[in-house]
């Protein structure tokens, strides 16, 4: 049974950083892709970041040079680090677990997704 368990979520200023974390229970996290995806209040859900490995990763546009995905073995944790935040930013994040024949798109796609988390909440202030 594949488990997502995401923490990390809060509070920032504009300008601020955060990083969320998803530890995954039920597989290792660098066994299949990876990624994170969002949603604001009143709009769909959307990709943000995937990863496989360290070198397939892929982000939203509205996230590349800013957000970097990435894994903790040690820990078999997923992780997001988000820098330069905008209230545009300000989200539920959910960690999401691939179905073994995805691919890592630009932006990922809940198509794909086999495992949600059940997400953080992340509040960006002007």
């Amino acid at each position: 049974q594949v488990q997502l368990v995401e923490s990390g979520g809060g509070s920032v200023q504009a300008g601020g950083s955060l990083t969320l974390s998803c530890a995954v229970s039920g597989h290792l996290v660098s066994s299949r892709r990876m990624g994170w995806f969002r949603q604001a209040p009143g709009k769909e859900r959307e990709g943000v970041a995937c990863i496989f490995s360290s070198p397939e990763r892929t982000y939203a546009d509205s996230v590349k040079g800013r957000f970097i995905i990435s894994t903790d073995t040690a820990k078999n944790t997923l992780l997001l680090q988000m820098n330069s935040l905008q209230p545009e930013d300000a989200a539920v994040y959910y960690c999401a677990a691939f179905g073994w024949a995805a691919t890592c798109r630009s932006p990922p796609r809940e198509n794909d997704v086999a495992y949600w988390g059940q997400g953080t909440q992340v509040t960006v202030s002007s």
